[in-house]
């Protein structure tokens, strides 16, 4: 939909339809508007109104039966409005209504049809067409009963919000939490409302005593304090890297031979001694050989978070040994270098990985999880499949206990962000569900330039649903590690607000970090709540 865009009182000529843009197709919402007619403001609104309903509907009924908890139908439909809203460019209408001291539409996310109700109520009055049948306005109640739902949504994942701010926060433990009581206590002190476990590292016993400190901190305090523990999921890595002679980094231009297995390194001296292969190019391997066979010429490649970015020149790349390899030519590295160390991840960013996202190694953590933990981080979610599948073994390992652990999906991929609706839907229509932002992941694989604007819209869609998202991956990263933050940094934390939790990395000074998010989060509260600015009195001037 194209609303006019200059002055109030700019028409667009009936050969300029306002639009719909869809996929399926253009239809026409309308052919005349006069920005500063009321009544053709009115007329708008009620056309767009309708449109979203029945729009909203026709794809709420597709979602129903996958739907299982009656409390989410409500902000499934909602959902499924803010959807159809959203297919239409709706600047020109938000300016156009700013004059008549109306809603601009901006703050719809938890509650489309309430909104559009109130202002089209409103304009009735303003034109002197309302009646008894046409006032529509909604109570106050279900005005914010969006607000209300995502509340508690939110309290279901992550317990009751502390007194003094409404978003949480979580801190993933180190391994010396398993032996250090003192260390929790302190993190639960300070204000952390939610600890991560990360299943990559440690082990089933030293999970078991990380959740013992837990509880006994807890319990001391007489507070709350919810347990997720992160599944390691699908790890993309290079193995072992052998360099050319003399060559200790590589730089733009240089090119990379990427194996399905891990290459032959080098040979024995007659006296023992290790005497690497000469190779011309750097060689090294990934650990999910089968990714490989999708590649084609052209396709981007990055290593370690993006600081070697690549593409495949040659899919066949013939060497000595007889086993083709994946030649990667460097399209971007640091001008002084960067040194390629086993163990970094590898990206695609343009290609349709169809792996699960359950390993073996996840599957057996399960077992330990789906009894101790009060949420469960999933990641390298995709697709809908990727829900149901965890749903499925989550079943298989509940029998006895009354409810399962939540499922925070960690959203990584672009695939994921096409997918959210539908991975809401699957997941909070059956239990207690979150979303977490992995900004690292997500940012390689769209692009950093796109990270701010998909962030942003994830925020929305998790709103209109009334889920609960986690603002994730190098909050406060330099006071966590170095014990000072940058200025960046700070801003980064205080715009975290707009989510329900945010979550901080383990480091040195994580109990400094702590408090000062927490005084951060408790003053940006008394100035903003959501997208929502909060007037409270300036003490600046």
């Amino acid at each position: 939909m194209q609303f006019a865009t200059s002055n109030s009182n700019a028409k667009i000529p009936s050969s300029q339809p306002i639009l719909h843009q869809h996929g399926r197709g253009t239809q026409p919402l309308g052919t005349l508007l006069n920005l500063s007619s009321p009544q053709d403001l009115l007329s708008i609104l009620q056309e767009l109104r309708q449109n979203v309903e029945s729009e909203g509907q026709a794809t709420f009924n597709q979602w129903r039966s996958h739907i299982q908890r009656p409390e989410f139908l409500s902000s499934a439909l909602n959902l499924a409005e803010y959807l159809a809203l959203r297919r239409y460019d709706l600047r020109s209408l938000q300016a156009a209504l700013m004059p008549w001291g109306l809603s601009s539409l901006g703050r719809i996310e938890a509650r489309v049809m309430p909104n559009l109700d109130a202002v089209i109520t409103t304009l009735e009055v303003i034109c002197g067409s309302e009646s008894s049948q046409h006032l529509n306005r909604p109570p106050i109640e279900f005005f914010f009963e969006g607000d209300r739902l995502l509340q508690q949504h939110t309290e279901e994942l992550f317990g009751q919000s502390p007194d003094q701010r409404r978003v949480r926060i979580m801190v993933t433990l180190p391994t010396e939490s398993a032996t250090d009581y003192k260390m929790v206590r302190e993190i639960i002190q300070r204000g952390a409302n939610c600890v991560r476990i990360n299943c990559a590292h440690d082990t089933t016993e030293s999970w078991e005593r990380m959740i013992d400190h837990i509880r006994q901190a807890t319990q001391e305090m007489g507070t709350s304090c919810k347990v997720m523990m992160d599944l390691a999921g699908v790890k993309i890595r290079i193995g072992q890297v052998l360099a050319p002679l003399h060559k200790k980094r590589v730089f733009k231009g240089d090119h990379i031979l990427l194996s399905r297995c891990e290459p032959e390194l080098g040979n024995e001296s007659e006296t023992g001694e290790f005497i690497p292969s000469p190779v011309e190019h750097f060689q090294t391997w990934c650990t999910v050989p089968e990714i490989l066979d999708l590649l084609t010429v052209d396709t981007p490649v990055y290593i370690d978070d993006g600081k070697i970015r690549t593409r495949v020149v040659d899919t066949q790349y013939s060497v000595p040994d007889g086993k083709p390899r994946i030649l990667l030519q460097v399209t971007h590295a640091s001008p002084k270098g960067v040194k390629l160390r086993p163990g970094k991840g590898l990206n695609f960013p343009e290609t349709v990985l169809p792996l699960s996202p359950l390993t073996e190694k996840d599957l057996s953590d399960l077992d330990f999880v789906a009894t101790h933990a009060d949420i469960i981080g999933y990641s390298f979610v995709q697709h809908p499949a990727d829900i149901e599948l965890l749903q499925q073994e989550l079943d298989k390992r509940s029998e006895g206990r009354l409810s399962r652990p939540a499922i925070v999906a960690k959203i990584e991929t672009a695939i994921a962000v096409s997918n959210l609706p539908e991975l809401i839907i699957y997941a909070a229509g059956k239990q207690s569900f979150g979303v977490m932002i992995a900004r690292g992941d997500l940012a390689v694989e769209i692009g950093y330039q796109r990270l701010a604007e998909i962030q942003e819209e994830i925020l929305w869609l998790c709103e209109a649903a009334h889920v609960p998202v986690i603002w994730a991956t190098q909050v406060l990263e330099s006071l966590v590690k170095d014990g000072t933050p940058s200025r960046g940094e700070m801003t980064d934390a205080a715009m975290a607000e707009r989510a329900e939790c945010v979550m901080l990395n383990k480091g040195p000074f994580i109990s400094e970090a702590i408090a000062i998010l927490d005084d951060v989060l408790t003053r940006m509260e008394a100035h903003q709540v959501k997208k929502t600015p909060q007037l409270r009195a300036l003490h600046s001037w």
